[in-house]
């Protein structure tokens, strides 16, 4: 064992304390109910996690690719929800050391993580802006893989990578729009949701696009499944929403733009 893994298992053992510590029976029990999970859980906090990394970032300002990688390991071996959550808000803060070498780990962790609260964050905060980075020819190359796989939660991570750079206005709406209309008909419930999560953030706030999301969504309306279009139509124009509502042949009170379901698309957002 080197020096420097030495250095790093001692601040991962420091990292569990501190969230041992901070975190509560009375969460850890209803996190663990509400996302059905067989995995342990402390009770934290997401800002709690996010004040952790913050904190590791201003103790060890120097830390390399090799030892981000090491400590976010070492946290995710255990299969403790927060320190996987963990794990992943350290691999988000250091996104720009990560390389195309290191797209393998994020899918594996993909298939091992297996549920919103992880995956989310790993393909839109950690795999979508690393891919942005690479750009082409890898970032298609590795989408269109992801996107054909068989797991869900891979195919739901090839939509989601687009989320971030879509809402601020960039991102390949013509990638996304391929995947989205192949999964259009999907049953899978994550698959309908995560298509109508990027198309609503990507209609919404000043710099948002309705148009685009209007003009794809309206001749693929009486494809789309309700949980797709009740997120899909949230932020367009009353005008545009009522137009994909009739041309989905749906009464407007079970597709209006208000949200039906419990499930948010940010681990962040439902902590």
């Amino acid at each position: 064992m080197t020096d420097a893994s030495i250095g790093n298992a001692a601040v991962v053992d420091a990292l569990d304390g501190e969230l041992r510590a901070a975190g509560t029976p009375e969460r850890a029990a209803g996190s663990k109910a509400y996302l059905k999970s067989d995995l342990e859980f402390y009770g934290n906090t997401v800002p709690e996690l996010r004040a952790a990394v913050r904190a590791l970032r201003r103790e060890h300002p120097d830390m390399t690719r090799e030892d981000v990688l090491d400590v976010a390991g070492r946290l995710w071996v255990r299969p403790v929800f927060e320190r996987r959550l963990l794990a992943i808000h350290l691999l988000e803060a250091h996104v720009r050391l990560l390389t195309a070498d290191d797209l393998g780990l994020l899918e594996r962790w993909v298939r091992l993580g297996r549920m919103w609260a992880l995956v989310d964050n790993l393909s839109g905060d950690v795999a979508g802006p690393l891919l942005d980075r690479l750009g082409e020819p890898v970032a298609t190359t590795v989408l269109d893989a992801w996107a054909a796989d068989g797991d869900v939660w891979v195919r739901r991570s090839a939509l989601l990578a687009h989320a971030r750079s879509l809402r601020a206005g960039g991102g390949d709406f013509d990638r996304f729009a391929r995947y989205a209309d192949a999964m259009l008909e999907e049953r899978e419930f994550w698959i309908r949701k995560a298509i109508g999560w990027v198309l609503r953030d990507m209609s919404r706030g000043a710099g948002g696009r309705p148009g685009v999301v209007f003009e794809w969504l309206l001749p693929r309306a009486h494809r789309a499944s309700g949980v797709t279009l009740r997120e899909a139509v949230k932020y367009l124009s009353p005008e545009q929403r009522a137009a994909v509502l009739e041309a989905s042949g749906r009464k407007p009170g079970k597709s209006s733009g208000k949200s039906s379901g419990k499930v948010r698309s940010r681990t962040r957002s439902s902590g």
